[in-house]
Formats: structure tokens, C-alpha cells, sequence
């Protein structure tokens, strides 16, 4: 079966997820994790693509960006995960590469969606029991967004914009987000977008992105899709 074309498209926020090769680690030092840091803002520039959230897991790492361009996540993640690996490489005296063959992800729209996105990224280290809270976490971006201190590398969505009127009610506002229960399905419906690069929004948007691409951007019904008389049956 051939590997599921990407959607990414110039001025739609995605969520990205780039995992280490059969789920190993691809930190090893706090250096490893600033050094990566520094790179995807030199890099995240050079692409044009704005950051709004991220968190490195020891074994993976979140980004949700928007780019000013289609090809520009992938253009970012090839350049950086090169860079990355050549000076782990490097610094450890070891060979060959850190992560996966390709990344993941899921373009997202709503302002229901995108502030979901924030939320998944920045829990993630609570999900995996590391933490407590997400700001107890230091390698992620929910320091920055939660209290409004300066961040050079982030770029606020519209969506996280519209929460205040100004910087602190913005963070108070988005602090209350990580208070709610998170709906039902939330995580689910996101990890299952992101892992099969489906759009993930309301049916109105996966449609449109669906007419803009020509092809399917949300998962099948279970089961094996009916084949037309004498179509040749999809791969």
C-alpha cells in the first residue's frame, strides 16, 4: 500500500509529529533539547512557518505551525531533522539517523480545533506521567503561552489572539482551557488525524480541503471499500 500523501496547504495551521525510529530516544542531554530548539526557530524562519506551540518528549516531538507556503513543514522537518541528526551524530560518535522516515500530521481549522491542538501538544507530558501540570514541564511552549512571557520563536494564532484583550487576559483565558475536562474523544480524534494525515476541523472545512485537493483527506468506514464494475480496486 502506498504511503498517504500529506496535507498541508499555505495559511492552515498543522500539527506535526516527528517520532524517533522504533520509538527511541532522539533527546539525550537538556543541550540536545536547546540545540533543537534554537535550530527550528533559525529554520522555522528560513521556511516561514510560524510556531505556536511545541513540546519535546523524549522519544518525539509536537509542533503546531502555519505556514506561509505548502511545501513549507516539509522543507522545515527535512532541513532540521538533518541539521539535528548530523550534530547528535557528532556529539554521541554514533551513526545513521534518529527518526522515523516521515513525519506526521494533520491540518487544523476551527477556533475549536486549533486551540485543541494547543491543548494536546502542551499535555502531552501529562498524558505520559512525567508532570503534573503542563507548566511543571520545561521543554514545552505552555510556560510562554499560559503567563505571556516573551517567546522570540512563537507566533500567537489568531485563534489563541482572540482569547483576551490583551496579553494577560489572553494567558488567563488560556490557562482556564487546561482547567476544563477535556471533551470526549478530543485526544483520540486528533492522534487519529494526525497518524493517518486526515484534515481534522468541522465537516464544512474537511470538505473544502477535500474540493481543493481532489482526493480524500478524512479516514474510510471500517471495512473493505466496495469496488465499482470494472474499476481497478485502490492500493
Amino acid at each position: 500500500m502506498g504511503t498517504r500523501p500529506r496535507v498541508t496547504l499555505a495559511g492552515v495551521p498543522v500539527h506535526v509529529v516527528q517520532r524517533g525510529v522504533d520509538r527511541q530516544a532522539c533527546f539525550f542531554t537538556d543541550a540536545d533539547r536547546v540545540f533543537y530548539l534554537e535550530e527550528l526557530a533559525e529554520l522555522g524562519a528560513a521556511c516561514r512557518c510560524a510556531l505556536h506551540a511545541y513540546v519535546l518528549m523524549s522519544n518525539h516531538v509536537h509542533l503546531l505551525l502555519t505556514p506561509a507556503d505548502d511545501d513549507g513543514p516539509s522543507r522545515l522537518m527535512q532541513r532540521l531533522g538533518q541539521r539535528y541528526v548530523k550534530a547528535v551524530n557528532r556529539a554521541y560518535g554514533r551513526t545513521g539517523t534518529l527518526w522515523e522516515g516521515r513525519f506526521r500530521s494533520t491540518v487544523a481549522t476551527d477556533e475549536a480545533y486549533v486551540l485543541a491542538c494547543y491543548r494536546y501538544i502542551e499535555l502531552n507530558p501529562v498524558r505520559a506521567r512525567m508532570v503534573a501540570g503542563p507548566g511543571d514541564y520545561p521543554w514545552s511552549s505552555h510556560r510562554m503561552n499560559a503567563t505571556g512571557a516573551p517567546a522570540g520563536m512563537l507566533v500567537p494564532h489568531e485563534r489563541f489572539c482572540a482569547l483576551g484583550i490583551d496579553t494577560p487576559a489572553r494567558a488567563l483565558a488560556y490557562r482556564a482551557l487546561f482547567d476544563q475536562a477535556v471533551p470526549d474523544g478530543e485526544h483520540d480524534e486528533i492522534r487519529t488525524a494526525t497518524n493517518g494525515n486526515h484534515a481534522l476541523g468541522s465537516p464544512r472545512f474537511r470538505a473544502q480541503i477535500e474540493a481543493m485537493l481532489g482526493r480524500r483527506v478524512t479516514p474510510r468506514l471500517p471495512g473493505r471499500p466496495r469496488k465499482a464494475i470494472g474499476a481497478a480496486e485502490e492500493i
